[in-house]
């Protein structure tokens, strides 16, 4: 497949490992691998290893639930997406997107769009996600039709 972005012409071809409570974490991906890619990729928009690792033991609980979906190219991770589900309908989304990263290395490839088409195209039900408003990844994120409806505010207590 040909992409064109920045006058530039890429050819790849990402596969994807989708991974849920029913199929189970992939012998290869453990909960080390994934966390520690995307502590690595996710820079200053990441959280810590151990929290990253939080996010994959609630989304690989069949009493919670979620979707991790890692993208490979020519054998390599490429980017990976964690989503978990609220248990919620309607006035909370059902999936909130926790994590997404691309290798920093194989940015501006279309990864990330595609890696965001897989995530929505494999849960049920809408989708919420948080984004800092400088974060590159907003404009993705808008083109593929999130809008912003609220402004976030927390209490950390």
């Amino acid at each position: 497949m040909q992409v064109k972005l920045h006058k530039h012409s890429f050819d790849y071809s990402m596969k994807f490992q989708i991974i849920t409570p029913q199929t189970g974490l992939h012998s290869t991906y453990t909960p080390q691998v994934i966390a520690s890619f995307l502590f690595n990729h996710l820079e200053q928009y990441g959280d810590k290893t151990e929290d990253i690792l939080k996010c994959i033991d609630y989304a690989m609980n069949p009493q919670k639930g979620g979707t991790i979906i890692i993208g490979i190219d020519e054998q390599e991770i490429v980017g990976i997406v964690i989503m978990n589900n609220t248990g919620m309908k309607d006035y909370i989304p059902e999936n909130i997107l926790v994590y997404i990263a691309v290798d920093n290395s194989q940015r501006g490839k279309g990864y990330g769009k595609k890696l965001m088409q897989k995530a929505i195209e494999s849960v049920e039900g809408n989708i919420a996600l948080h984004v800092e408003p400088d974060n590159p990844a907003f404009h993705l994120y808008t083109k593929l039709g999130f809008t912003n409806k609220y402004l976030e505010m927390r209490l950390t207590k």
